[in-house]
């Protein structure tokens, strides 16, 4: 049994590989950039206009005839002199020697001339060319996460493939005779299953939205036959149940046979404590505690990072927070503790209800509170440190 420091690190360095795909643009939110990306063109391509008003040769004068009319999308031949003006819109083309342009409140117009009533400093309202990028300028640095409005920059250049970090492909195995789905009648002694739909919807936070479930029963031979299948097809698979010591416990041995190397087993943490981690070829196997809570403990703190740091992100765990603590904390048991709680702005409090088979707790935690295994008492008022979740 290993500390969470040493299986944290055990997992760091078992999951740097990252693989590199080209993708279309718009499909590639939430992706890691794995290239430095220049622009094709400078932006805007030429002088604009940045209001609705008319373009004139900056002067002393007032009072301009208007010789035309410039849309956004026109590329006008209009040589202005002068004593003249022209109408002009956003985002349109400022004649070549134009360079103010006056919004169209501060003027008096008719069908044939404008009086300025306020006159705007000369280059007002008109936007340079490559005045937001220059061509062959950078446009997005390696490692760069794609957002909405990285997407919206890319596209406005011409952009449409990227090279971007390739998330991984994850599967979940649900064991256990007592599973039933839910939607169907519950027999006696049956229970409704909820690890896949949970771990499902928490892979779905950090992107991962194409995922596949097994499901299987408490059977070694079942286990290594679906195992068998699992480990040659998925990047990262996640086992829910059947890793403790029980008599019907079989994931650890099925694992071992199909040739999975052992990292780590059993952490010196609650919940949690039974949990493998290991690897075949570039496959990671991580064998999740079968009760939810435990189980969702172990995806943030562990899986987290993992799926994380193969998917190119440079800062991989959940982000810790400090609060002052509500209610003392007493730690009898020489082992970490993750605790679900409740933050605000100032302070954190702990949650009643921490079992490991209990989700109700959690359904309204937004937090763990850390709780070090050599720590056997924290007192109220004093900081704790937290990872946010959620």
């Amino acid at each position: 049994m290993i500390q969470v420091e040493e299986a944290l690190s055990i997992i760091a360095e078992n999951s740097t590989r990252i693989l590199v795909q080209k993708i279309q643009m718009h499909k590639a939110l939430g992706y890691i950039l794995a290239e430095t990306v220049y622009s094709p063109i400078a932006m805007p391509p030429f002088r604009q206009s940045s209001m609705d008003g008319y373009a004139f040769i900056h002067s002393e004068k007032h009072q301009y005839d208007i010789v035309g009319t410039i849309q956004a999308g026109d590329h006008s031949k209009i040589k202005l002199k002068e004593n003249e003006a022209v109408r002009i819109f956003t985002g349109a083309f400022v004649p070549n020697n134009a360079d103010t342009v006056v919004t169209q409140e501060h003027v008096m117009a008719n069908e044939n001339s404008i009086l300025i009533t306020i006159m705007p400093e000369q280059h007002t309202n008109v936007r340079n060319k490559g005045e937001q990028i220059g061509e062959e300028e950078v446009v997005l640095k390696v490692n760069t996460l794609i957002t909405p409005a990285a997407i919206g920059f890319l596209a406005c250049l011409g952009i449409t493939e990227i090279s971007v970090y390739k998330k991984p492909t994850v599967a979940i195995l649900v064991t256990g005779n007592e599973l039933v789905e839910a939607g169907k009648k519950l027999p006696k002694g049956k229970i409704y299953e909820s690890n896949s739909v949970m771990l499902q919807a928490a892979l779905q936070t950090i992107g991962i939205k194409k995922e596949k479930v097994y499901k299987v029963k408490d059977d070694l031979k079942a286990a290594k036959k679906a195992l068998k299948e699992i480990l040659n097809k998925y990047d990262i698979v996640l086992v829910s149940g059947g890793i403790s010591v029980g008599d019907y416990d079989f994931v650890k041995e099925a694992l071992l046979e199909n040739g999975v190397q052992e990292l780590f087993y059993k952490i010196n943490q609650k919940p949690g404590k039974p949990m493998f981690f290991g690897s075949k070829n570039e496959t990671l196997v991580f064998a999740l505690p079968g009760n939810p809570a435990s189980s969702l403990t172990n995806f943030y703190i562990y899986v987290y990072p993992a799926i994380k740091n193969r998917m190119g992100f440079s800062d991989i765990h959940l982000k810790k927070i400090v609060r002052k603590l509500q209610d003392d904390i007493l730690n009898t048991t020489g082992k970490t503790l993750f605790l679900k709680a409740l933050y605000d702005e100032t302070q954190v409090r702990v949650l009643e209800g921490q079992s490991s088979a209990m989700l109700n707790t959690f359904a309204i935690a937004n937090s763990l509170l850390i709780v070090p295994h050599d720590v056997e008492s924290i007192k109220k008022g004093e900081l704790v440190t937290l990872l946010p979740i959620g």
